[in-house]
């Protein structure tokens, strides 16, 4: 008798028993599995935190929308009551040029919004095109361009705007240009490691098999592989630009009469501290749940694409 035969001997068909199909099992595996964007979506809505700044967001850009427009004050009209305290007729009282504080705020907050979107878009378009260039292109090429974010790093970033604006003297459009002349570098950064992780993967490889382009496989490929890290930078780098920009408009650097931003409304409520302190409280307090608010959606976005939180 051969091991084998001694083994099926062993191994008789009496010893085993039928435990019947697993229906309930068999339909959990043939159920399609969740994409990662739907993952995504899902786990931040778990996030009460991030969904609380979201909910904040929403609310501050809806009354900034509509507050000016259907109000009865214009943000410029002198209505006589000077420094006047909050009441029912002016929620968040008056200024020292009997200006509607209520309408003032929410005006200010289009001005404060616009500066810190449009600063963070100009970011992300420069930051995602230099990083995604550099590191697809690697060698040479790749060490020149971070040698020159390496350089416009090198600089105080405050101290690179405060310049520029002295230069070009304050207002809306240099505070933007003044913003962005350095802010796309840690975009730039974050993007080139992405995508130096991306570029030897199989698809990758497949696509220049094939003949794409260098802007064919940064589009198609790389980009949208490293939406995650992009998103979250972005969420960060608004509430970034908000706050220099009212730190700015706070030390006179800002946007100029008549426009007016929390900044400059929080630089002039300063003076008026101990005679109408809510002239500082208003734009200050909604500056720091702004701030809070893309944080709270920022760290809610970087958890919810987290990899290792993958079920």
């Amino acid at each position: 008798m051969t091991k084998s035969d001694f083994n099926m001997e062993r191994s008789s068909p009496s010893m085993f028993t039928v435990v019947g199909s697993r229906i309930n099992e068999g339909d959990q595996l043939s159920e399609k599995s969740i994409s990662f964007w739907k993952e995504v979506v899902l786990r931040f809505s778990q996030n009460k935190l991030a969904i609380l700044g979201v909910i904040f967001l929403i609310f501050i850009a809806l009354m900034a929308i509509f507050v000016p427009i259907f109000s009865p004050y214009k943000y410029s009209d002198q209505l006589g009551l000077y420094n006047s305290a909050p009441s029912a007729t002016h929620w968040f009282g008056t200024d020292d040029l009997a200006r509607d504080m209520f309408v003032r705020v929410w005006y200010g907050a289009r001005i404060s919004l616009f500066i810190g979107l449009t600063a963070a878009f100009i970011d992300l378009i420069i930051g995602v095109l230099w990083g995604s260039i550099a590191g697809l292109a690697g060698g040479r090429v790749d060490n020149i361009m971070m040698r020159i974010a390496d350089v416009l790093t090198a600089v105080p970033y405050l101290l690179v705007v405060i310049i520029l604006l002295v230069i070009m003297e304050p207002g809306l459009v240099p505070m933007i240009i003044a913003l962005s002349i350095t802010g796309w570098v840690n975009m730039a950064r974050i993007v080139r490691s992405e995508v130096l992780k991306i570029k030897n993967q199989e698809y990758v490889l497949a696509a220049r098999t094939l003949g794409a382009n260098q802007w064919h496989i940064i589009k198609r490929h790389l980009i949208p592989n490293a939406m995650g890290a992009i998103l979250v930078t972005m969420t960060m780098t608004i509430p970034s630009a908000i706050f220099t920009e009212s730190f700015l408009s706070y030390l006179g650097l800002g946007v100029q009469a008549p426009l007016a931003s929390w900044g400059t409304m929080a630089s002039e409520g300063f003076k008026a501290l101990q005679s109408a302190p809510w002239r500082l409280l208003f734009p200050a307090a909604l500056i720091s749940i702004t701030i809070f608010a893309f944080n709270a959606v920022g760290d809610g976005l970087r958890d919810a694409l987290d990899p290792k939180l993958r079920k």
